[in-house]
């Protein structure tokens, strides 16, 4: 049996490094070769980006249209695989045209860097060592990135925590347009000694939190009982608003149901998060923890106004930046970036705050009315009917008589394939 140890491996060229993993895999000529191709992304660029780069691997690239966020029309890049994510985000924009589109708005773009302090004596003076020396410590930590405070940016607050028998002290940093990992972390463990000369404590842990509620993100919308009767054939609009709010209802009281609530919410924002070279397992992060920490709840909030029509709300971390790390060696992180024309980070959060309301309520409306899977396995089925053979000129063909027949499988677009001319 192929060993995976592989001593050098990291030194190795992509194409040896292919090589190997061929040989260990038994991978075909055709195999090797889906992973060896790369398209604007070129592979010395992917071997800058991470470790062990044998190739690069492709994602739909989609654009969902009708957003109108501040008075102002975007196009939104969403990168991912699953249907009807674009469509439904696009949908939902639409709808919300008639209510004046989304409103949206952020807060400054404060990062918190935390440093670990153990074997710390009296907490109490300590703490008070902290404070007394805030102004050294923001000096220490600003002196790391001049440019940063030159734009305005930089430490603004010290916070100190006791925790568990542990000192923590936060440093609240404005980082700009950037997401601000880098900036936040060097600041964390530049100041750690000195930290740990005022409290005589020693520093274990110094990096940035995910929990980003310093940064928030929030956006608004009206859906119009008039556009929502539009939307689905035989309901009023009255009734579709009722019938999103018992799905909210149900989000609200049910953890189970609240995470896969959530998860829609991140379909949207994950998908541009991609598309614009930021980190999405860190808003991940952030966005779920905050969920949680009064209780498993929904990241998004619907109610009826005086009028009867549908409000939307949502509020959560958004830590994004429209400079520094993925955007400056993807150049299509770039091209999505110019598509939003965003001018900052906190633009962009608003931007992808709004994508998450919109694509979270297009689920829950479909969910609440026609079901899910109505529109979803009909764009699922593509994906089958590829996957099972068909050809391009045959898909719609395989995909209409599954829906015909009720069973969208492999074994049937395999049935339909093998028994139907088309």
């Amino acid at each position: 049996m192929a060993s995976s140890e592989m001593p050098g491996f990291h030194r190795l060229e992509p194409g040896k490094r292919l090589e190997k993993v061929k040989e260990f895999a038994g991978l075909t000529e055709e195999e090797a070769g889906l992973v060896e191709s790369t398209g604007a992304l070129d592979i010395s660029a992917a071997s800058q980006m991470i470790e062990n780069v044998i190739g690069t691997f492709e994602l739909p690239f989609g654009i969902a249209t009708n957003f109108l966020v501040n008075g102002r029309d975007y196009l939104i890049p969403m990168v991912l695989e699953e249907p009807s994510v674009v469509a439904g985000a696009s949908f939902a924009a639409k709808l919300a045209r008639a209510g004046g589109g989304f409103e949206a708005g952020s807060d400054e773009p404060v990062m918190i860097g935390q440093v670990q302090l153990l074997g710390v004596r009296d907490a109490a003076k300590a703490r008070q060592e902290i404070m007394w020396h805030k102004d050294e410590i923001v000096d220490i930590c600003n002196k790391k990135d001049s440019m940063l405070v030159k734009l305005g940016g930089g430490l603004k607050d010290v916070e100190v925590r006791e925790l568990a028998g542990m000192l923590v002290v936060h440093l609240h940093v404005d980082v700009r347009d950037a997401m601000g990992a880098n900036a936040v972390n060097t600041m964390s463990e530049a100041v750690s000694p000195y930290l740990e000369r005022l409290t005589g404590g020693h520093a274990r842990l110094r990096i940035i939190s995910n929990l980003a509620v310093k940064r928030l993100a929030r956006a608004r919308a009206v859906w119009k009982k008039q556009a929502l009767e539009e939307s689905v054939e035989g309901m009023k609009g009255g009734e579709i608003a009722d019938a999103i709010l018992d799905a909210y209802a149900f989000a609200y009281a049910d953890e189970y149901r609240c995470a896969t609530h959530n998860k829609g919410v991140m379909n949207g924002i994950d998908a541009v998060c991609i598309a614009t070279g930021n980190d999405f397992r860190a808003l991940e992060a952030g966005a779920h923890t905050y969920a949680g920490v009064k209780g498993v709840k929904p990241l998004t909030k619907y109610y009826k106004d005086g009028n009867g029509d549908l409000v939307g709300e949502i509020e959560l971390p958004m830590a994004v930046g429209i400079i520094g790390g993925s955007m400056k060696t993807n150049p299509l992180a770039r091209v999505a970036l110019k598509i939003l024309g965003v001018k900052s980070s906190s633009e962009l959060a608003q931007v992808m705050a709004t994508v998450g309301l919109a694509q979270n309520f297009a689920a829950i409306r479909a969910l609440a009315t026609e079901g899910i899977q109505k529109g979803h396995m009909r764009l699922h089925a593509r994906n089958i009917a590829l996957g099972a053979g068909a050809r391009e000129e045959q898909v719609d063909g395989v995909v209409g008589r599954m829906v015909e027949s009720g069973n969208i499988s492999f074994s049937s677009a395999k049935e339909i394939l093998e028994s139907y001319e088309l």
